[in-house]
């Protein structure tokens, strides 16, 4: 394949991967429904798309003959495993049960920029003061909004649902820096899979354990269902396929760009999915977080490239 040909293939994979992941918050939020129409347990959806994720993972893993990780790699693995495959799946779908997928969108659009805090944190990496004030502009901006929509709702400071969503943006930006960390050792999609791989004893017997009894599984509305398929088998799994595979193949610097779309297609896509509608302060809010989010990754020496699982 010539390299012009490979570069805008690749360049189209990472768009490809993008979209893919734009569909999960409000894929999330069809899995678990709301307050008002509950559908399926966050703590079951949690379970259930890691375990489907799981599942596939290992079925790649013994197809690809991968080896074990070596023994210095569990540790990051597992830290991975905690803040992207448990906290962030788990807090942000018990998050949508009370917000819409717009809202959401919003605060979720800074997770790149606390990536990258994470991995200077982590890493020890030193950066320009141009980071740390958009990092401080894109968490006051996202503070901000929570108040504003709290205040129009009738109450002061932030809700619980903002507050879960906050701490799962900190919980994957935390395991994706110990993600990235073994990528270069284990490959872009092993990584992936031994996250999955390694929850499965975890995750499927509570996917079991919490499945839904005969009288509560009939009140749950088929695309729920297909919202749960979803995210375990597309967001947490076959999106970092076609993501990596981008990022080789079109150059991490130049394809890991269209991550800031993704809120703004997030939102579009709650709009068909659930019939929610894009208001002009989300819009707002959404465009000046992914600014401060641009200029931060300008600024930036730290790991950047590849998406926190979803």
């Amino acid at each position: 394949m010539a390299n012009a040909t490979r570069q805008r293939l690749g360049f189209w994979l990472g768009v490809l991967g993008m979209l893919l992941f734009s569909v999960t918050v409000p894929a999330t939020r069809l899995a678990t429904g709301t307050d008002a129409d509950p559908q399926l347990s966050p703590w079951f959806a949690t379970a259930g798309r890691a375990a489907i994720a799981g599942l596939l993972s290992v079925l790649f893993l013994l197809f690809t003959r991968s080896p074990w990780p070596a023994r210095h790699l569990w540790r990051p693995l597992l830290l991975a495993v905690l803040g992207n495959v448990l906290l962030w799946p788990l807090l942000a779908a018990i998050a949508l049960r009370s917000v819409t997928a717009v809202h959401a969108a919003v605060i979720v659009a800074v997770i790149p920029l606390a990536t990258a805090v994470f991995a200077a944190l982590v890493l020890h990496e030193r950066e320009r003061m141009g980071f740390w004030i958009c990092a401080v502009l894109g968490a006051a901006l996202v503070i901000v909004f929570a108040l504003i929509r709290n205040e129009g709702a009738g109450g002061f400071g932030f809700a619980w649902a903002d507050v879960l969503l906050v701490v799962a943006v900190l919980a994957s930006a935390f395991g994706y820096v110990y993600g990235a960390q073994v990528t270069a050792e284990l490959g872009a999609e092993r990584v992936i899979c031994w996250m999955c791989a390694l929850a499965l004893p975890v995750s499927l017997p509570l996917m079991f354990w919490l499945w839904p009894d005969a009288a509560t599984a009939a009140q749950v509305h088929w695309p729920s269902w297909a919202g749960l398929a979803y995210i375990g088998a597309v967001s947490m799994w076959s999106g970092f396929f076609a993501w990596f595979r981008g990022l080789e193949w079109g150059g991490t610097l130049r394809v890991s760009q269209v991550l800031l779309l993704q809120p703004f297609f997030a939102m579009v896509f709650a709009v068909p999915l659930l019939g929610e509608h894009i208001d002009a302060l989300s819009l707002a809010f959404a465009l000046a977080v992914v600014a401060a989010v641009f200029v931060g990754r300008k600024l930036s020496g730290a790991v950047q490239g590849a998406p926190r699982p979803e």
